[in-house]
């Protein structure tokens, strides 16, 4: 059984990812095909990458990278809960995405978003970003409208139809990660 990281992508105190990231926790807490941890990356206390020795060369020196590199190498897939700021993810995602390399290879991911546009935009960018760091993105993806699916844009309320959808995302992002995890070294 391959284990999938829900990857809570935002730091903003009073952030509206906790609820939706709960929310995708739970929806996966009902399924047996693999296991599923929410990961949030507020608890790693990432600075702005600070590694003199670029990620792709693996020679992490800083605690809190060698912590960030064990959690991320123990997982086999992901599925990003991603704001949308400013037509793209958050910085702090980004800046947890550019903190690695080899550890986020081979792998498979899903998005969930959420924003004024459902943080598609979002989801966009970070499909480019997954390419450069060898991470498969399935095509499945869940958007999430603050005007539609939060009460006065804050209290998560998620229309019913976005459960088939989330459960469509972990069964595409579980064939995949089980697949690709053929080509990664047995650890």
């Amino acid at each position: 059984m391959i284990k999938v990281g829900i990857i809570l992508g935002s730091t903003r105190p009073g952030r509206n990812g906790e609820a939706v990231a709960k929310w995708v926790h739970e929806l996966a807490s009902t399924r047996r095909d693999a296991s599923y941890e929410l990961v949030d990356i507020k608890d790693y206390d990432l600075p702005l990458l600070d590694e003199p020795v670029p990620p792709s060369q693996g020679k992490y020196s800083k605690d809190h990278t060698k912590k960030w590199a064990a959690k991320i190498a123990s997982l086999d897939a992901f599925v990003f809960v991603t704001p949308e700021y400013n037509h793209s993810t958050s910085g702090a995602l980004k800046n947890a995405l550019d903190f690695l390399y080899a550890e986020w290879n081979d792998k498979a991911a899903g998005f969930v978003g959420y924003g004024s546009a459902g943080g598609t935009r979002a989801v966009e960018h970070l499909r480019g970003i997954m390419a450069e760091l060898q991470v498969a993105d399935v095509r499945q993806q869940v958007s999430l409208s603050l005007m539609t699916d939060f009460e006065n844009y804050k209290t998560f309320k998620p229309g019913a139809h976005h459960e088939k959808g989330v459960m469509t995302l972990f069964d595409q992002v579980v064939r995949w990660g089980t697949a690709l995890k053929a080509l990664r070294p047995a650890t």
